[in-house]
């Protein structure tokens, strides 16, 4: 009998970025569009660039914290080293992005949408996704203290040499989501679990949870 196959992977474009030009960190402004542009070494704090779209962009050693990027559009573009305790992105727009080296500490990224995305090497803490729709998500190397995916809808998502302390997947839709990396410790809304992949051992260690969930009473 053939072996099942396992969850399908997440499809992720490589970038490749040419001609980039070196940008103004200065003279970046909200509901502006920037294409082929490097910024780097600036810090962003607190400054209003709403609905800002970068597109084939290098964003480099920024510290962005407490700066407002809601409706923001990332097209294409590399993120490093980027320093975010609070990052201000909700209902925004990742696609074909990499993340890597970075340190975010509250990311507000509810009802986002985020496609093709590549975070790597990173720290984040707490990550509000509620509402959001991921397609094509991978996590390596990275630690995550707590990852909201409230309502989601999250397809083809896998996590890689990664620690994850606690997810919310409560109401969430999950297709093709791979957990077998991860030490569950803390799950919150078990039934949202459907359409994830789990391995053998995760299934033992959730095993009182989830017969409590399901009002199963276990006794010796």
């Amino acid at each position: 009998m053939s072996k099942k196959p396992g969850p399908l992977a997440p499809r992720l474009t490589a970038l490749r970025l040419a001609h980039i030009t070196d940008g103004d960190p200065e003279a970046l402004e909200s509901h502006d569009n920037y294409e082929g542009e490097r910024f780097a070494s600036a810090d962003l704090s607190e400054r209003d660039l709403a609905g800002i779209t970068f597109s084939e962009c290098e964003l480099v050693d920024l510290t962005a914290h407490s700066t407002e990027l809601r409706g923001a559009s990332i097209l294409d573009t590399r993120i490093e080293r980027l320093n975010a305790p609070v990052l201000s992105a909700a209902r925004s727009r990742f696609r074909d992005v990499e993340i890597t080296a970075s340190r975010i500490g509250s990311a507000e990224l509810f009802e986002s949408d985020v496609r093709s995305v590549h975070f790597s090497h990173c720290k984040l803490g707490f990550v509000n996704l509620r509402g959001a729709r991921l397609e094509d998500v991978l996590f390596t190397n990275c630690t995550i203290d707590e990852l909201d995916l409230g309502g989601a809808s999250v397809k083809r998502v896998a996590f890689v040499d990664t620690q994850l302390t606690g997810i919310d997947v409560t109401r969430a839709t999950l297709a093709d989501v791979d957990l077998r990396s991860l030490e569950l410790r803390s799950i919150t809304g078990l039934e949202g679990l459907r359409g994830a992949t789990i391995n053998s051992y995760q299934l033992a260690e959730l095993a009182s949870v989830l017969a409590a969930n399901l009002g199963i009473l276990v006794e010796e």
